[in-house]
């Protein structure tokens, strides 16, 4: 075995990207569906035990039908806190679109839906993102309460 060298270009490039990710529950074509839930889900003020798969679009702008997509966040969220709404995130950011087509993101963390502002960790990634570590911030953009439809501004900081 020969031992792996540093790149010759050196320093890590750092990268931020601000999508849109929109959580589509409602319509004929939801993004987000819910595969499980614990025989308590449906009593628990947090929705505790339940399991989203989700294939949501990420666009540029806030709006979905007049944004361009420029990827998919493809994965699962997990209702994870008794004691508060928070869900453990596990998902791919997808590029379509782009300078980073054909590249992605994996993202992993604690998602405190509530906070302003939730942080989660970049833990790798595939493309011109191989090797990225980093971390994401989420802020809510628009919630509707009576179908579970979202959007939320990601600003995602890459190190790769």
């Amino acid at each position: 075995m020969h031992p792996q060298t540093a790149s010759a270009a050196g320093a890590d490039k750092e990268t931020h990207i601000k999508v849109y990710w929109h959580d589509v529950y409602s319509g004929p074509s939801p993004t987000a569906v819910l595969v499980a839930q614990a025989a308590t889900t449906n009593s628990s003020k947090t929705g505790f035990g339940m399991v989203v798969v989700i294939d949501d679009p990420l666009t540029d702008g806030p709006d979905l039908n007049s944004s361009k997509i420029v990827g998919r966040a493809q994965g699962t969220y997990i209702a994870s806190s008794k004691d508060s709404v928070a869900m453990l995130m596990n998902m791919n950011f997808v590029f379509s679109a782009g300078q980073y087509n054909g590249s992605a993101v994996a993202i992993m963390g604690r998602n405190s839906v509530m906070d302003k502002v939730r942080e989660m960790a970049v833990i790798g990634g595939t493309g011109v993102f191989r090797w990225a570590r980093g971390y994401a911030q989420a802020r809510t953009h628009t919630l509707d309460l009576k179908t579970g439809d979202a959007s939320v501004e990601y600003n995602v900081f890459i190190r790769h």
